[in-house]
């Protein structure tokens, strides 16, 4: 009789609770910019709701694309490739900057075509005596900036070397290498470099050109952009022919057949 008074008595009975891990379920809630967080916590097959509405501030990621990108970044020594880096990545500029010796990374995370990239970017040293060292680090990139100083023409005179020296460490060595070119320091007014024969120059070797300032601003964001869309175009044309590759059946390989 007690063991059935006892079991009547159940639901009076304290018992110890499991630690529940709640459930958040996410949705739009009409135009505005905002999400609706449901919890719902479970408890002794009741539960509670706790909507809170919070800003979207940054936009949904895909999580089934990503993608790491290695991009590089040469030129002459003093050009501002540090200055356009950090403008770039973190939105902020200082007149002066350490002499970059070998190379410095950055990354940053930005979405592109509904694919999330990991840019990793390598600022390396304009020096020539590092020259041989800083070669080693353009193998496995996906995109290269040239840049040059507007004010400088030697260093605009050198993109013919920068060039030439990145297409021969990549492998394998190919013309469809994406690369854009950078005419930093427009903000300046003793320019040397006049911007048709900038153009012209990129021209001729199918390349995008970019007039640029690091220190206003000014069409950063945008060639970068346009290296990364192009250095991912490559990847996926990449990874396509490696897929297609992979599935061609040898000459003379007997196909399978059913029993």
């Amino acid at each position: 009789m007690f063991s059935t008074l006892a079991r009547l008595k159940w639901p009076l009975r304290e018992e110890k609770r499991r630690p529940v891990t709640p459930t958040i379920q996410r949705h739009p809630v009409g135009p505005a910019p905002f999400v609706e967080d449901a919890v719902f916590f479970p408890l002794n097959g009741f539960g509670i709701f706790v909507k809170n509405q919070v800003s979207a501030l940054k936009p949904l990621m895909n999580p089934r694309k990503k993608v790491d990108l290695k991009l590089i970044i040469v030129g002459a020594l003093g050009v501002g490739k540090t200055s356009l880096l950090h403008q770039y990545v973190h939105k902020t500029f200082f007149e002066e900057y350490q002499t970059t010796l070998g190379a410095s990374i950055l990354s940053k995370m930005i979405i592109l075509d509904d694919t999330t990239l990991k840019l990793q970017i390598w600022d390396t040293g304009g020096q020539e005596r590092f020259r041989s060292m800083v070669s080693t680090f353009y193998k496995g990139s996906d995109g290269c900036v040239l840049a040059f100083d507007v004010t400088d023409p030697e260093s605009f005179e050198a993109l013919d070397i920068w060039r030439d020296d990145v297409l021969a460490k990549i492998i394998p060595m190919e013309q469809s290498y994406p690369m854009v070119v950078l005419g930093n320091k427009i903000d300046l007014e003793d320019r040397k470099v006049p911007q048709e024969v900038a153009y012209g120059w990129c021209k001729e070797k199918d390349m995008p050109y970019f007039e640029v300032s690091a220190k206003n601003d000014i069409n950063v964001v945008q060639a970068f952009e346009v290296l990364a869309s192009r250095a991912l175009m490559r990847y996926q044309g990449t990874a396509e022919n490696h897929l297609v590759d992979s599935i061609k059946l040898l000459p003379g390989q007997p196909r399978s057949r059913c029993c």
